[in-house]
């Protein structure tokens, strides 16, 4: 098993920035992916950013050029550093681990409201 505990979230105003921290615990393997995806009220949850234990990272076009992710392999913990926020960026936002089938935990979320 695999515990996520996630801090950062809050409230910013549009053009602000913040930045999320997600620490694991547990059986984590040297190799997966740690990311972040965000969900709003009726709407799936989507991808943010993900970046692989390599360094490889991917990103949703709509946060491109203003967010970053990266990791602390020796912590196990993944880092959102999001800037420029906007009122669009609101949501719940929630940490995942994925070290291959049936091995993917979550966090609890953390909201983040970005106020115009």
């Amino acid at each position: 098993q695999v515990q996520l505990v996630e801090s950062g979230g809050g409230l910013v105003q549009a053009g602000g920035s913040l930045r999320l921290s997600c620490a694991a615990s547990g059986s984590i393997f040297s190799i997966n992916t740690m990311g972040w995806y965000r969900q709003t009220p009726g709407k799936q949850r989507e991808l943010v950013a993900a970046i692989t234990s390599g360094g490889r990272t991917n990103y949703a076009d709509s946060v491109k050029g203003r967010f970053t992710i990266s990791r602390d392999n020796a912590k196990n913990t993944v880092y959102l550093q999001m800037n420029s926020l906007k009122p669009e960026d609101t949501a719940v936002y929630y940490c995942n681990v994925d070290q291959g089938p049936a091995d993917e935990y979550w966090g609890q979320g953390t909201q983040v409201t970005v106020s115009s």
